[in-house]
């Protein structure tokens, strides 16, 4: 499978595995690299630059493929310097950025032989990252787990708007977890796919309690809500009787400083590492409708290009011999 996703990044499949707070450590983005994708370690949630070169070092242990490093540099309030610092040192291949203005990053990596990965919501930040020269983004529509774009749309508008913007390749996010979705992103202009929520119900995402696991597999696309809107920031999680008070809160005018507490990354972890679901949420995006097994990441793909091929015979059939022109 050849696009400029593969050429750019040294990988097989146009796959990237989101950077997945607390959750995207070595285990996973070495299964992810192996299997042909690219896996990425979270540099935001490790926390200090020891624990980010040592992870560093334990992904290069597993596998000898590329892998990245992901900036959710909103959650650093700009002290993210020391971690840049050890992943331009340890010669990472790819690095990734999500959340606030990339431009100090991209500004400290010039000349590093460094690959560059962008998340956005919209089409100006797409236009913004390809002006401080992005290799690629990463477009994710209003379906997605985590933090999104503030504008709520969709990912089968958003993404050819986003192609049509920019002349870097694009990667579709946001409601993919199969090989439909993979085929149907190619359908819209895009040259890969990035995915979150599927990876964490894998075998390799060994840090995610089973209950975490087991609630994406059980839950329907209707059972998740978007919390934080209210301040500014929006993020799509599981449904439930603690994600539901946070928008009883919202609703009667909770401010930032009202809710930091039960937003925390703190109330993230006790969840997704603990299980307490009465005391803690979990990301997770409308794509958990789809979701019916915990694979290994190997058989995951496999899977997901069987199923794209597929799908694409299945075109082929439709159009007849004007597929072939």
């Amino acid at each position: 499978m050849k696009t400029r996703v593969t050429e750019i990044f040294g990988i097989d499949y146009p796959i990237v595995q989101g950077g997945l707070a607390y959750l995207a450590y070595a285990e996973l983005a070495a299964a992810v690299s192996n299997a042909g994708g690219l896996g990425q370690i979270t540099a935001a949630t490790l926390g200090t630059p020891e624990k980010l070169r040592n992870e560093i070092r334990k992904v290069r242990s597993l596998t000898n493929k590329p892998f990245g490093v992901n900036f959710a540099i909103a959650r650093h309030d700009g002290q993210y310097q020391e971690l840049l610092e050890v992943a331009i040192e340890e010669k990472v291949p790819v690095i990734s950025i999500t959340g606030a203005n990339p431009q100090p990053i991209f500004e400290r990596i010039k000349g590093e032989n460094i690959k560059t990965l962008v998340l956005v919501s919209g089409v100006r930040q797409a236009q913004k990252a390809e002006e401080l020269g992005a290799d690629a983004v990463m477009a994710v529509g209003q379906e997605g787990g985590g933090h999104l774009g503030r504008e709520d749309i969709g990912t089968m508008v958003l993404i050819p708007l986003v192609v049509d913007s920019v002349s870097i390749p694009v990667l579709a996010s946001g409601g993919i977890g199969d090989g439909r979705g993979l085929l149907a992103a190619f359908s819209l202009g895009a040259e890969g796919i990035e995915m979150g929520t599927r990876f964490i119900a894998t075998k390799e995402c060994v840090h995610a309690n089973e209950r975490y696991k087991q609630a994406i597999l059980t839950a329907k696309e209707t059972d998740t809500v978007v919390i934080k809107r209210t301040i500014g920031s929006p993020g799509r999680v599981l449904k439930s009787g603690y994600t539901l008070d946070i928008l009883e809160r919202e609703k009667v005018g909770a401010t930032y400083e009202d809710l930091k507490d039960v937003i925390s990354g703190k109330a993230n972890c006790r969840y997704i590492y603990d299980g307490e679901e009465l005391d803690g949420f979990g990301w997770a995006g409308q794509v958990v409708g789809l979701i019916k097994t915990i694979p290994t990441v190997q058989e995951l793909f496999d899977e997901m290009i069987l199923t794209a091929e597929k799908g694409l015979s299945r075109l082929g059939t439709l159009f007849g011999e004007r597929s072939l022109k």
